[in-house]
């Protein structure tokens, strides 16, 4: 499996951000709204983005090995769960989207990471990230939250907002929304974190 890491580097940035969609197989729309935005900007901004259109192909919400990656990080509340639809695999780190996500923090230091999910429509933001939260939150018109209302062992947020303090929003899409409507709002988005951020 190959993941797609596509830099738009500034040697003289200002700020180093990492976008990721389709964390879970099920839920396409980040690929579409980074590639959209990628076709139609080919000029570096201020600050440097790292896109990662589709970590996970499956297709599925788990990878192919079965595992939820957003709950296979190596965070201090992992937890070997039941083998249902979050599980986070037979230990932490064990999956190579995984691997290559912290690999990657490790050897970068970024200033704020965005993942693209859904079907909730909210930012939620872990670590520093509030105000980042509120700006997504004016482009997107979703509400921001901290708390997704439920458990989260293992998780992404936790792994880089609470226990590495960089700004981490996970993005909730409303499914139900018109795709297009919503592209553009992305494009809009991806803009300023790429140029006034």
């Amino acid at each position: 499996m190959t993941i797609k890491l596509i830099k738009k580097e500034n040697s003289n940035y200002e700020k180093k951000l990492l976008i990721i969609g389709v964390f879970h197989g099920d839920e396409p729309q980040g690929e579409c709204f980074i590639n959209s935005y990628l076709n139609k900007h080919a000029e570096n901004g201020k600050n440097s983005i790292y896109f990662i259109p589709c970590l996970n192909p499956s297709k599925k919400r788990k990878n192919i090995n079965g595992v939820d990656i957003n709950r296979n990080f190596p965070t201090k509340n992992w937890i070997l769960s039941e083998n249902n639809d979050y599980f986070g695999g037979e230990k932490p780190n064990s999956e190579i989207e995984t691997k290559f996500l912290v690999d990657l923090i490790n050897k970068n230091k970024f200033d704020a990471i965005i993942t693209i999910h859904s079907p909730y429509k909210v930012v939620n933001y872990d670590g520093p990230a509030e105000s980042l939260a509120k700006i997504a939150s004016k482009f997107l018109d979703y509400k921001i939250s901290n708390d997704i209302g439920y458990p989260t062992p293992g998780s992404f947020g936790t792994y880089c907002g609470i226990e590495r303090n960089i700004p981490t929003l996970t993005i909730e899409i409303d499914e139900n929304e018109d795709i297009e409507k919503l592209n553009k709002k992305f494009e809009k988005f991806f803009s300023y974190l790429e140029n006034k951020y």
